[in-house]
């Protein structure tokens, strides 16, 4: 077991191959705290590993890292949450569902185009920066990611997924654009 640490541009065995594993028992390890944490501490958490990342590697490595991750966790939750969806339909409602019901964010397709399967989805009241300044950038890299690994483990394509309209840019939900690779 072990997982891919970046050195450049080489990819080496760790330790932390990630296994639902790390999630752990939660009703025995927090028997009095349960299920649920404060957005800070998930906020404080994101934004310090993105700073220490940033410092360490740069921000473009930094950004490629948390989509990978992203992408990493939207395929793992396809797998373990969503579990199985026999249609495009199916697969948007249990994400929808589940979404909103693990406090994630509250999805809508706003533009869908089934021939070509590219898609126009919102996220609002996600954990990543609704209620954060406008600062002028999107911030929702790992959203990016997330959505482009439950797209991928859905379909068994290729997507690639942009952050169009971010809280830190003025808006109100996070858009993305998701499209196919050919």
């Amino acid at each position: 077991m072990g997982v891919c640490l970046i050195t450049g541009n080489i990819a080496n065995e760790g330790k932390y191959k990630f296994t639902w594993d790390f999630i752990g028992d939660i009703k025995s390890g927090r028997p009095n705290l349960g299920f649920t944490t404060r957005l800070e501490v998930y906020r404080l958490m994101q934004y310090t590993l993105r700073d220490a990342l940033e410092q360490e590697v740069g921000t473009k490595t930094a950004d490629r890292i948390f989509y990978n991750a992203g992408k990493l966790a939207g395929t793992e939750f396809y797998r373990m949450v969503i579990v199985n969806a026999p249609d495009l339909n199916t697969f948007i409602k249990k994400c929808q569902d589940a979404l909103q019901a693990m406090g994630i964010g509250i999805l809508r397709i706003e533009k869908s185009d089934l021939e070509n399967l590219s898609f126009i989805l919102t996220v609002s009241e996600d954990l990543d920066c609704s209620g954060l300044p406008d600062i002028g950038f999107v911030v929702c890299t790992y959203d990016e990611g997330f959505i482009a690994g439950l797209l991928e483990a859905f379909s068994g394509k290729k997507f690639h997924v942009v952050e169009i309209d971010c809280w830190c840019t003025g808006d109100r939900t996070c858009r993305f654009t998701a499209d196919l690779i050919r």
